[in-house]
Protein backbone atom coordinates (compact mmCIF):
# COMPACT_ATOMS: atom_id res chain seq x y z
CA UNK A 1 0.00 0.00 0.00
CA UNK A 2 2.75 2.28 0.44
CA UNK A 3 4.50 1.51 -2.52
CA UNK A 4 2.35 1.88 -5.83
CA UNK A 5 5.31 0.53 -7.58
CA UNK A 6 6.83 -2.32 -6.52
CA UNK A 7 8.53 -5.76 -7.46
CA UNK A 8 7.28 -9.23 -5.22
CA UNK A 9 9.88 -11.43 -5.54
CA UNK A 10 7.97 -14.00 -3.30
CA UNK A 11 9.05 -17.67 -3.59
CA UNK A 12 6.27 -20.11 -4.72
CA UNK A 13 3.97 -20.59 -1.98
CA UNK A 14 3.63 -17.26 0.12
CA UNK A 15 0.45 -16.29 -1.53
CA UNK A 16 1.32 -12.96 -4.49
CA UNK A 17 -2.34 -13.64 -5.92
CA UNK A 18 -4.20 -13.08 -2.64
CA UNK A 19 -1.78 -10.15 -0.98
CA UNK A 20 -1.83 -8.44 -4.56
CA UNK A 21 -5.97 -8.54 -4.85
CA UNK A 22 -6.42 -7.33 -0.98
CA UNK A 23 -4.15 -4.50 -1.95
CA UNK A 24 -6.18 -3.98 -4.62
CA UNK A 25 -9.46 -4.46 -3.06
CA UNK A 26 -8.47 -1.86 -0.66
CA UNK A 27 -7.75 0.82 -3.17
CA UNK A 28 -10.26 0.35 -5.49
CA UNK A 29 -12.95 0.11 -2.42
CA UNK A 30 -11.55 2.13 0.48
CA UNK A 31 -9.27 4.50 -1.04
CA UNK A 32 -11.16 4.68 -4.40
CA UNK A 33 -7.29 6.09 -5.51
CA UNK A 34 -7.90 2.98 -8.92
CA UNK A 35 -10.73 1.94 -10.87
CA UNK A 36 -9.80 -0.46 -13.41
CA UNK A 37 -6.91 -3.31 -13.12
CA UNK A 38 -5.04 -4.71 -16.05
CA UNK A 39 -3.57 -8.13 -15.19
CA UNK A 40 -1.59 -9.49 -17.07
CA UNK A 41 -0.67 -13.51 -16.50
CA UNK A 42 0.44 -16.61 -17.82
CA UNK A 43 -2.52 -18.39 -19.93
CA UNK A 44 -3.46 -21.00 -17.50
CA UNK A 45 -2.83 -18.16 -14.55
CA UNK A 46 -5.39 -16.27 -16.43
CA UNK A 47 -7.74 -18.85 -16.96
CA UNK A 48 -7.94 -20.14 -13.59
CA UNK A 49 -5.74 -18.66 -10.46
CA UNK A 50 -7.11 -14.80 -10.35
CA UNK A 51 -10.33 -15.72 -10.31
CA UNK A 52 -10.36 -18.53 -8.29
CA UNK A 53 -8.52 -16.48 -5.80
CA UNK A 54 -10.65 -13.99 -5.74
CA UNK A 55 -13.44 -16.39 -5.21
CA UNK A 56 -11.61 -18.12 -2.32
CA UNK A 57 -11.56 -15.38 0.33
CA UNK A 58 -14.41 -13.67 2.24
CA UNK A 59 -13.10 -10.32 2.58
CA UNK A 60 -12.28 -10.40 -1.52
CA UNK A 61 -15.86 -11.08 -2.41
CA UNK A 62 -16.79 -7.64 -3.48
CA UNK A 63 -13.99 -7.84 -6.23
CA UNK A 64 -15.69 -8.31 -10.59
CA UNK A 65 -12.86 -10.16 -12.22
CA UNK A 66 -13.39 -10.81 -15.79
CA UNK A 67 -10.87 -12.90 -18.13
CA UNK A 68 -9.86 -11.30 -21.55
CA UNK A 69 -9.04 -14.71 -23.45
CA UNK A 70 -10.09 -16.70 -26.08
CA UNK A 71 -11.19 -15.06 -29.60
CA UNK A 72 -10.82 -11.52 -30.85
CA UNK A 73 -14.76 -11.05 -30.24
CA UNK A 74 -14.67 -12.43 -27.09
CA UNK A 75 -12.17 -10.54 -25.54
CA UNK A 76 -13.47 -7.42 -27.12
CA UNK A 77 -16.54 -8.09 -25.48
CA UNK A 78 -14.68 -8.96 -22.12
CA UNK A 79 -13.41 -5.64 -22.18
CA UNK A 80 -16.81 -3.64 -22.44
CA UNK A 81 -17.85 -5.72 -19.44
CA UNK A 82 -18.39 -3.49 -16.07
CA UNK A 83 -15.58 -4.49 -13.95
CA UNK A 84 -12.36 -3.75 -12.10
CA UNK A 85 -10.22 -6.38 -12.70
CA UNK A 86 -9.41 -7.58 -16.20
CA UNK A 87 -7.10 -10.64 -16.78
CA UNK A 88 -5.30 -11.29 -19.94
CA UNK A 89 -2.51 -13.54 -21.18
CA UNK A 90 1.08 -12.10 -21.74
CA UNK A 91 0.41 -13.65 -25.56
CA UNK A 92 -2.27 -10.71 -26.18
CA UNK A 93 -0.69 -7.86 -24.15
CA UNK A 94 0.46 -6.46 -28.01
CA UNK A 95 -2.92 -6.98 -29.74
CA UNK A 96 -4.30 -5.17 -26.66
CA UNK A 97 -1.66 -2.41 -26.72
CA UNK A 98 -2.65 -1.84 -30.65
CA UNK A 99 -6.37 -2.86 -30.70
CA UNK A 100 -6.78 -0.02 -28.31
CA UNK A 101 -4.43 2.11 -30.77
CA UNK A 102 -6.55 1.10 -33.61
CA UNK A 103 -9.74 2.32 -32.07
CA UNK A 104 -8.84 5.18 -31.13
CA UNK A 105 -9.18 4.42 -27.59
CA UNK A 106 -6.93 5.83 -24.26
CA UNK A 107 -5.49 3.58 -22.51
CA UNK A 108 -8.59 2.92 -19.50
CA UNK A 109 -6.75 0.94 -16.86
CA UNK A 110 -5.09 3.04 -14.23
CA UNK A 111 -3.44 -0.20 -12.27
CA UNK A 112 -1.66 -2.93 -13.65
CA UNK A 113 -0.54 -6.46 -12.19
CA UNK A 114 2.20 -8.32 -14.07
CA UNK A 115 2.35 -11.73 -12.90
CA UNK A 116 5.18 -13.70 -13.32
CA UNK A 117 7.40 -10.73 -14.12
CA UNK A 118 10.68 -12.61 -15.60
CA UNK A 119 8.34 -13.34 -18.68
CA UNK A 120 9.34 -9.90 -19.55
CA UNK A 121 12.94 -10.25 -18.87
CA UNK A 122 13.84 -9.61 -23.02
CA UNK A 123 14.37 -6.16 -24.04
CA UNK A 124 13.75 -6.69 -27.40
CA UNK A 125 10.54 -8.97 -27.13
CA UNK A 126 7.42 -7.55 -28.91
CA UNK A 127 5.28 -8.14 -25.56
CA UNK A 128 8.30 -5.45 -23.27
CA UNK A 129 7.96 -2.77 -26.04
CA UNK A 130 4.22 -2.43 -26.12
CA UNK A 131 3.70 -2.46 -22.59
CA UNK A 132 6.76 0.16 -21.66
CA UNK A 133 4.60 2.32 -24.29
CA UNK A 134 1.26 2.23 -22.30
CA UNK A 135 2.53 1.67 -18.77
CA UNK A 136 4.10 4.89 -17.49
CA UNK A 137 0.89 6.76 -16.60
CA UNK A 138 -0.52 3.89 -14.10
CA UNK A 139 -0.97 4.82 -10.98
CA UNK A 140 -0.48 1.18 -9.33
CA UNK A 141 2.40 -1.31 -11.26
CA UNK A 142 2.93 -4.37 -9.50
CA UNK A 143 5.47 -6.92 -10.60
CA UNK A 144 4.70 -10.78 -9.20
CA UNK A 145 7.49 -13.18 -9.71
CA UNK A 146 9.38 -15.98 -7.82
CA UNK A 147 12.43 -16.04 -10.40
CA UNK A 148 13.59 -12.20 -11.43
CA UNK A 149 16.81 -13.55 -12.45
CA UNK A 150 16.61 -16.80 -13.95
CA UNK A 151 19.54 -16.10 -16.14
CA UNK A 152 21.04 -13.90 -13.92
CA UNK A 153 21.25 -10.27 -12.89
CA UNK A 154 21.41 -9.38 -16.74
CA UNK A 155 17.80 -10.31 -16.82
CA UNK A 156 16.65 -7.33 -14.35
CA UNK A 157 16.66 -4.28 -16.55
CA UNK A 158 13.44 -4.83 -18.43
CA UNK A 159 11.88 -5.97 -15.61
CA UNK A 160 12.53 -3.22 -13.73
CA UNK A 161 12.03 -0.56 -15.90
CA UNK A 162 7.98 -1.34 -16.07
CA UNK A 163 8.14 -0.88 -12.50
CA UNK A 164 10.19 2.81 -12.59
CA UNK A 165 10.67 3.73 -16.05
CA UNK A 166 14.35 3.56 -15.44
CA UNK A 167 14.97 5.58 -12.39
CA UNK A 168 16.88 2.94 -10.59
CA UNK A 169 18.58 0.81 -13.11
CA UNK A 170 18.92 3.26 -15.91
CA UNK A 171 17.01 4.45 -19.14
CA UNK A 172 18.65 1.79 -21.56
CA UNK A 173 19.68 -1.88 -21.26
CA UNK A 174 22.65 -0.14 -22.55
CA UNK A 175 23.54 2.06 -19.81
CA UNK A 176 22.67 -0.92 -17.35
CA UNK A 177 25.47 -3.22 -18.60
CA UNK A 178 27.93 -0.55 -18.89
CA UNK A 179 27.49 0.36 -15.18
CA UNK A 180 27.28 -2.68 -13.91
CA UNK A 181 28.87 -5.42 -16.72
CA UNK A 182 31.66 -6.16 -18.41
CA UNK A 183 31.47 -8.65 -21.73
CA UNK A 184 32.26 -12.16 -21.26
CA UNK A 185 31.83 -14.73 -24.19
CA UNK A 186 32.04 -12.96 -27.38
CA UNK A 187 32.68 -12.68 -30.70
CA UNK A 188 34.09 -9.52 -32.48
CA UNK A 189 31.07 -6.72 -31.65
CA UNK A 190 28.63 -9.63 -30.47
CA UNK A 191 28.44 -10.51 -26.62
CA UNK A 192 27.11 -14.03 -25.63
CA UNK A 193 27.44 -13.32 -22.13
CA UNK A 194 27.52 -10.81 -19.67
CA UNK A 195 29.48 -10.95 -16.47
CA UNK A 196 28.55 -8.86 -13.08
CA UNK A 197 31.55 -6.37 -12.14
CA UNK A 198 33.13 -6.73 -9.01
CA UNK A 199 30.76 -5.00 -6.40
CA UNK A 200 27.97 -4.82 -9.24
CA UNK A 201 25.35 -7.28 -7.45
CA UNK A 202 25.63 -5.21 -4.37
CA UNK A 203 25.31 -2.00 -6.00
CA UNK A 204 22.06 -3.24 -7.82
CA UNK A 205 20.79 -4.90 -4.49
CA UNK A 206 20.84 -2.02 -2.96
CA UNK A 207 19.29 0.05 -6.20
CA UNK A 208 16.42 -2.33 -5.47
CA UNK A 209 16.10 -2.32 -1.91
CA UNK A 210 13.01 0.45 -2.42
CA UNK A 211 11.24 -0.98 -5.05
CA UNK A 212 11.12 -4.79 -4.60
CA UNK A 213 10.35 -7.38 -1.78
CA UNK A 214 12.26 -10.62 -1.39
CA UNK A 215 11.24 -13.19 0.33
CA UNK A 216 12.01 -16.99 0.90
CA UNK A 217 9.12 -19.20 1.57
CA UNK A 218 11.34 -21.64 3.80
CA UNK A 219 11.70 -18.40 6.44
CA UNK A 220 7.95 -18.10 6.50
CA UNK A 221 5.59 -21.22 5.75
CA UNK A 222 6.01 -24.49 7.45
CA UNK A 223 5.59 -27.20 4.32
CA UNK A 224 5.65 -31.09 4.65
CA UNK A 225 9.07 -32.61 3.44
CA UNK A 226 9.80 -32.86 -0.05
CA UNK A 227 11.69 -36.04 -0.81
CA UNK A 228 13.93 -36.25 -4.45
CA UNK A 229 14.55 -39.76 -5.80
CA UNK A 230 15.93 -41.55 -8.49
CA UNK A 231 15.08 -44.46 -10.75
CA UNK A 232 17.34 -45.52 -13.29
CA UNK A 233 17.01 -47.68 -16.27
CA UNK A 234 19.46 -49.18 -18.89
CA UNK A 235 18.97 -49.45 -22.59
CA UNK A 236 19.92 -52.91 -23.79
CA UNK A 237 23.00 -53.01 -26.06
CA UNK A 238 21.68 -52.41 -29.42
CA UNK A 239 19.79 -49.66 -28.01
CA UNK A 240 22.55 -48.10 -26.86
CA UNK A 241 24.44 -48.40 -29.90
CA UNK A 242 22.01 -46.04 -31.62
CA UNK A 243 22.10 -43.43 -29.03
CA UNK A 244 25.91 -43.66 -28.77
CA UNK A 245 26.11 -43.21 -32.19
CA UNK A 246 23.98 -40.57 -32.70
CA UNK A 247 26.24 -39.11 -30.22
CA UNK A 248 29.53 -39.37 -32.14
CA UNK A 249 27.96 -38.44 -35.37
CA UNK A 250 25.25 -36.47 -34.99
CA UNK A 251 23.74 -37.61 -37.34
CA UNK A 252 21.50 -41.22 -37.05
CA UNK A 253 19.81 -43.07 -40.60
CA UNK A 254 16.92 -44.43 -39.75
CA UNK A 255 14.75 -47.01 -41.04
CA UNK A 256 11.15 -48.08 -39.64
CA UNK A 257 11.27 -50.61 -37.88
CA UNK A 258 15.22 -51.08 -36.94
CA UNK A 259 17.48 -50.08 -34.25
CA UNK A 260 20.24 -51.23 -37.10
CA UNK A 261 22.00 -49.32 -39.58
CA UNK A 262 21.39 -49.78 -43.02
CA UNK A 263 22.52 -48.51 -46.32
CA UNK A 264 19.35 -47.72 -47.45
CA UNK A 265 17.23 -45.78 -44.81
CA UNK A 266 14.23 -43.87 -45.15
CA UNK A 267 14.94 -40.99 -42.64
CA UNK A 268 17.66 -39.08 -40.74
CA UNK A 269 17.91 -37.97 -37.16
CA UNK A 270 20.60 -34.77 -37.39
CA UNK A 271 21.86 -32.68 -35.03
CA UNK A 272 22.98 -29.25 -36.55
CA UNK A 273 24.26 -27.62 -33.28
CA UNK A 274 24.96 -28.79 -29.84
CA UNK A 275 21.80 -27.85 -28.62
CA UNK A 276 19.72 -29.42 -31.16
CA UNK A 277 22.11 -32.30 -30.35
CA UNK A 278 21.41 -32.35 -26.96
CA UNK A 279 17.52 -32.58 -27.48
CA UNK A 280 17.68 -35.43 -29.72
CA UNK A 281 19.50 -36.84 -26.68
CA UNK A 282 16.72 -36.45 -24.50
CA UNK A 283 14.24 -37.41 -26.67
CA UNK A 284 16.24 -40.46 -27.04
CA UNK A 285 17.17 -41.27 -23.72
CA UNK A 286 13.02 -40.99 -23.16
CA UNK A 287 12.45 -43.45 -25.80
CA UNK A 288 11.54 -41.78 -28.45
CA UNK A 289 12.97 -38.93 -31.11
CA UNK A 290 11.56 -36.89 -33.74
CA UNK A 291 13.55 -37.58 -37.03
CA UNK A 292 14.12 -35.25 -39.99
CA UNK A 293 11.04 -35.69 -41.83
CA UNK A 294 8.79 -34.84 -37.98
CA UNK A 295 8.37 -38.43 -37.76
CA UNK A 296 8.52 -40.27 -34.27
CA UNK A 297 11.18 -43.39 -34.36
CA UNK A 298 11.04 -45.21 -31.34
CA UNK A 299 13.63 -46.70 -29.28
CA UNK A 300 13.06 -48.31 -26.09
CA UNK A 301 10.02 -48.75 -23.51
CA UNK A 302 12.36 -48.54 -19.96
CA UNK A 303 11.13 -45.32 -18.29
CA UNK A 304 7.63 -46.97 -19.65
CA UNK A 305 8.25 -49.47 -17.85
CA UNK A 306 9.33 -47.87 -15.17
CA UNK A 307 6.75 -45.71 -14.77
CA UNK A 308 4.39 -48.70 -14.20
CA UNK A 309 6.21 -49.65 -11.37
CA UNK A 310 5.99 -46.30 -9.82
CA UNK A 311 2.32 -46.33 -10.58
CA UNK A 312 1.70 -49.63 -9.12
CA UNK A 313 4.32 -48.77 -5.73
CA UNK A 314 1.99 -45.75 -5.47
CA UNK A 315 -1.14 -48.28 -4.38
CA UNK A 316 -4.00 -45.95 -6.04
CA UNK A 317 -2.40 -42.71 -4.65
CA UNK A 318 -2.83 -40.21 -7.72
CA UNK A 319 0.46 -39.32 -9.29
CA UNK A 320 1.34 -36.14 -11.59
CA UNK A 321 3.52 -36.75 -14.33
CA UNK A 322 5.68 -34.20 -16.28
CA UNK A 323 6.90 -34.87 -19.56
CA UNK A 324 9.41 -33.15 -22.14
CA UNK A 325 8.06 -34.45 -25.43
CA UNK A 326 4.72 -34.75 -27.11
CA UNK A 327 5.83 -38.89 -27.83
CA UNK A 328 5.92 -39.59 -24.43
CA UNK A 329 3.10 -38.24 -23.55
CA UNK A 330 1.67 -40.12 -26.44
CA UNK A 331 3.15 -43.27 -25.24
CA UNK A 332 1.95 -43.21 -21.34
CA UNK A 333 -1.76 -42.21 -22.17
CA UNK A 334 -1.37 -45.78 -24.81
CA UNK A 335 0.12 -47.30 -21.33
CA UNK A 336 -2.48 -45.83 -19.44
CA UNK A 337 -5.26 -45.25 -20.68
CA UNK A 338 -6.69 -43.91 -17.51
CA UNK A 339 -3.98 -40.85 -17.65
CA UNK A 340 -5.45 -37.25 -18.17
CA UNK A 341 -3.66 -34.97 -20.08
CA UNK A 342 -3.39 -31.00 -18.97
CA UNK A 343 -4.83 -29.05 -22.49
CA UNK A 344 -5.79 -32.48 -24.32
CA UNK A 345 -8.37 -33.94 -22.29
CA UNK A 346 -11.67 -32.29 -22.91
CA UNK A 347 -11.68 -30.22 -19.75
CA UNK A 348 -11.41 -26.70 -19.12
CA UNK A 349 -8.29 -26.02 -16.84
CA UNK A 350 -10.29 -25.09 -13.53
CA UNK A 351 -12.47 -28.36 -14.44
CA UNK A 352 -9.10 -30.44 -14.36
CA UNK A 353 -8.03 -28.73 -11.53
CA UNK A 354 -11.27 -29.18 -9.62
CA UNK A 355 -11.64 -33.05 -10.54
CA UNK A 356 -7.42 -33.57 -9.70
CA UNK A 357 -8.08 -32.10 -6.31
CA UNK A 358 -11.24 -34.00 -5.90
CA UNK A 359 -8.96 -37.42 -6.51
CA UNK A 360 -10.88 -38.33 -9.80
CA UNK A 361 -7.94 -38.32 -11.98
CA UNK A 362 -5.48 -40.99 -11.04
CA UNK A 363 -2.45 -40.14 -13.12
CA UNK A 364 -2.10 -36.83 -14.55
CA UNK A 365 0.07 -35.50 -17.58
CA UNK A 366 1.26 -31.94 -17.44
CA UNK A 367 3.97 -30.20 -19.63
CA UNK A 368 6.13 -28.21 -17.13
CA UNK A 369 6.21 -25.16 -19.09
CA UNK A 370 2.48 -25.51 -19.17
CA UNK A 371 1.85 -26.31 -15.35
CA UNK A 372 4.55 -24.84 -14.27
CA UNK A 373 2.92 -21.51 -12.97
CA UNK A 374 0.11 -20.93 -10.83
CA UNK A 375 -1.15 -24.49 -10.94
CA UNK A 376 -2.66 -25.33 -7.34
CA UNK A 377 -2.84 -28.93 -7.28
CA UNK A 378 -1.63 -29.67 -4.07
CA UNK A 379 -4.85 -30.97 -2.45
CA UNK A 380 -4.71 -33.93 -4.95
CA UNK A 381 -2.03 -36.02 -4.53
CA UNK A 382 1.46 -36.00 -3.10
CA UNK A 383 3.58 -38.17 -5.54
CA UNK A 384 5.77 -36.49 -8.75
CA UNK A 385 7.34 -38.38 -11.32
CA UNK A 386 9.53 -36.67 -14.07
CA UNK A 387 9.32 -38.50 -17.27
CA UNK A 388 11.92 -36.08 -19.00
CA UNK A 389 13.32 -33.17 -17.29
CA UNK A 390 13.35 -29.70 -18.38
CA UNK A 391 16.93 -27.23 -19.10
CA UNK A 392 14.98 -24.85 -17.05
CA UNK A 393 15.55 -24.42 -13.07
CA UNK A 394 12.66 -22.28 -12.74
CA UNK A 395 10.20 -24.61 -14.66
CA UNK A 396 11.39 -27.70 -13.08
CA UNK A 397 11.58 -26.04 -9.35
CA UNK A 398 7.98 -24.12 -10.24
CA UNK A 399 6.51 -27.34 -11.70
CA UNK A 400 7.42 -29.64 -8.39
CA UNK A 401 5.61 -26.80 -6.37
CA UNK A 402 2.30 -27.34 -7.79
CA UNK A 403 2.18 -30.08 -4.97
CA UNK A 404 4.68 -28.77 -2.42
CA UNK A 405 3.30 -25.58 -1.33
CA UNK A 406 0.86 -24.22 1.49
CA UNK A 407 -2.23 -26.34 1.90
CA UNK A 408 0.14 -29.97 1.28
CA UNK A 409 -0.56 -32.33 4.37
CA UNK A 410 1.62 -34.24 3.44
CA UNK A 411 5.49 -35.26 2.43
CA UNK A 412 5.98 -34.97 -1.01
CA UNK A 413 8.29 -37.62 -2.93
CA UNK A 414 9.60 -36.01 -6.48
CA UNK A 415 10.27 -39.46 -8.57
CA UNK A 416 13.32 -38.73 -11.27
CA UNK A 417 13.23 -41.79 -14.25
CA UNK A 418 17.06 -41.39 -15.38
CA UNK A 419 18.50 -43.74 -18.22
CA UNK A 420 21.97 -44.49 -17.44
CA UNK A 421 24.72 -43.14 -18.52
CA UNK A 422 23.21 -40.39 -21.08
CA UNK A 423 22.20 -36.83 -21.09
CA UNK A 424 19.54 -37.46 -18.30
CA UNK A 425 21.87 -37.42 -15.45
CA UNK A 426 24.13 -34.48 -16.90
CA UNK A 427 20.95 -32.45 -16.72
CA UNK A 428 19.41 -33.54 -13.24
CA UNK A 429 23.10 -32.87 -12.12
CA UNK A 430 22.78 -29.32 -12.99
CA UNK A 431 19.36 -29.00 -11.47
CA UNK A 432 20.51 -30.00 -8.39
CA UNK A 433 23.44 -27.36 -8.16
CA UNK A 434 20.75 -25.09 -9.22
CA UNK A 435 22.58 -23.42 -11.76
CA UNK A 436 20.39 -24.63 -14.61
CA UNK A 437 19.95 -20.99 -15.97
CA UNK A 438 19.82 -21.44 -19.55
CA UNK A 439 22.60 -20.12 -20.51
CA UNK A 440 24.40 -22.76 -18.36
CA UNK A 441 23.04 -25.60 -18.85
CA UNK A 442 23.57 -24.85 -22.72
CA UNK A 443 27.17 -24.71 -21.53
CA UNK A 444 27.04 -28.24 -19.69
CA UNK A 445 25.30 -29.97 -22.83
CA UNK A 446 27.84 -28.69 -25.08
CA UNK A 447 30.62 -30.16 -23.02
CA UNK A 448 28.42 -33.60 -22.73
CA UNK A 449 27.91 -33.58 -26.61
CA UNK A 450 31.62 -33.17 -27.79
CA UNK A 451 32.53 -35.82 -25.04
CA UNK A 452 34.32 -33.25 -22.42
CA UNK A 453 33.79 -34.15 -18.68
Amino acid sequence: MDHRRCGLFLQMGLGKTVVTLTALDRMLHDEFSIRRVLVIAPLNVARDTWTREAAKWDHLSGLRVVRVLGSEKARTEALAEDAEIYVINRENVVWLVEWLAREKRPWPFDAVVIDELSSFKSATAKRFRALRRVIGGCKVVIGLTGTPAPNGYIDLWPQVYLLDQGQRLGKTIGAFRNSYFSPGAHKGHIVYEWKLKPGGKEQIDEKLSDLCLSMKAEDWVHLPDIIYRETVVTMSDEERRVYDRFQRDRVLPLLEGALSDPENFESLVAGDTAAITANKLLQMASGDVYDDQGGVFHIHDRKLDALADLIEAANGEPVLVFYSYKPGAAAIRKRFPEAVQLGDCGMTTPELIDNWNAGKIPLLLCHPASAGHGLNLQEGGHIVVWYGLPWSLELYQQANARLHRMGQKRAVTVQHILCENTIDERVLQALQRKDATQNALLDALNQYVKGEK
